[in-house]
């Protein structure tokens, strides 16, 4: 499967509902989880959070497996984490 490219092109809400509900339950749930993880791991930068921090990787990990079996364009990396400057 092709993964398109990302673009900064507004969705409807009605659309991306649409597209949402078309994914299966297990995908749902891992890309739900997936930014769970990141919003985590963007809130553990002290070095007393390394725990919290292995435990988001650890969640981004396998959330990533989940979705890249299902669409490489799904999954999550760096440049999705909220808080970052781009």
């Amino acid at each position: 499967m092709i993964a398109f490219p990302r673009t900064a092109v507004p969705v409807p809400d009605a659309v991306a509902d649409l597209a949402a509900r078309q994914l299966p339950q297990h995908v749902r749930d891992a890309r739900r989880e997936s930014w769970q993880a990141c919003v985590h791991l963007s809130l553990c930068r002290h070095p007393r959070y390394e725990e919290g921090r292995q435990w988001a990787l650890a969640e981004i990990a396998r959330a990533t497996k989940t979705l890249a079996a299902h669409n490489p364009g799904l999954t999550h990396n760096w440049a999705d984490l909220p808080g970052l400057d781009r």
